[in-house]
């Protein structure tokens, strides 16, 4: 009798997930070689098109933050990187890691894949690693670009309870004008501020939108303050 012959199928592979966190150095930073690589080359030319100056705190201390910032173009990362040493990982759409080029960039620079409507359950756990490795993150709250002559967009939320849960601080960033170029744009880096008010609760829907609006007003108000900045120092030359 002939013995049955068994052909083994070829196990399939599992694409290992690689891990999204950076070991801290030996002086305790957090750092992502290539993120300081790009920062080296395309800051210096992106400075020469398109200026900017800071107001406020120009340099982040090290350890976990949150980066809440307002989103013209994709360069709007260059603002939060170029305040620390330490790497950031930004938060962008899935989309952004397809494209051939800027996808490997992306993936090499540890940012967050997100999905479009901001509904990411693995987004938000890669969020938590990471600031719980107290490590930095940076969000753009509106959820894309903004397009239109508005301030700003409403927020897609995540912010607030990113901050809370993880009772972390927010660096909240404006861009006082949409960057044009060879004209300086104002970047306004607020004081780092904490949520405390919400931490150790068990908060609701409402609760947590409240505190994505508050982070959205102190956003808002950078920008009049330095509406208001920038009025009183014209009125001071003209009475020069």
């Amino acid at each position: 009798m002939a013995e049955k012959t068994t052909t083994e199928q070829p196990s399939k592979k599992i694409k290992k997930k690689k891990e999204i966190t950076v070991k801290a150095n030996k002086k305790g930073k957090h750092v992502i070689p290539l993120l300081n690589f790009l920062k080296a080359i395309v800051v210096p030319f992106y400075f020469l098109l398109k200026p900017y100056r800071f107001y406020g705190k120009k340099k982040v201390e090290d350890g976990a933050c949150i980066y809440v910032c307002i989103h013209y173009t994709i360069f709007d990362v260059i603002y939060p990187a170029v305040t620390t040493k330490e790497g950031i990982h930004f938060i962008a759409k899935k989309p952004i890691f397809d494209a051939p080029i800027i996808g490997g960039l992306a993936r090499g620079v540890k940012a967050i894949s997100v999905n479009r409507d901001g509904s990411d359950v693995r987004a938000l756990l890669d969020c938590f690693k990471c600031l719980k490795n107290n490590e930095k993150i940076c969000v753009f709250p509106e959820g894309t670009r903004n397009k239109t002559d508005a301030e700003m967009l409403p927020f897609q939320g995540g912010a607030a309870m990113m901050a809370i849960r993880q009772q972390t601080p927010i660096v909240p960033m404006m861009i006082y004008q949409k960057p044009k170029l060879f004209r300086v744009a104002h970047i306004l880096i607020g004081e780092p501020f904490e949520l405390s008010e919400y931490y150790g609760r068990k908060l609701t829907e409402k609760e947590i939108s409240e505190a994505d609006e508050k982070i959205r007003a102190i956003m808002l108000n950078l920008r009049k303050e330095h509406a208001e900045y920038l009025k009183n120092k014209k009125s001071k030359r003209k009475q020069a």
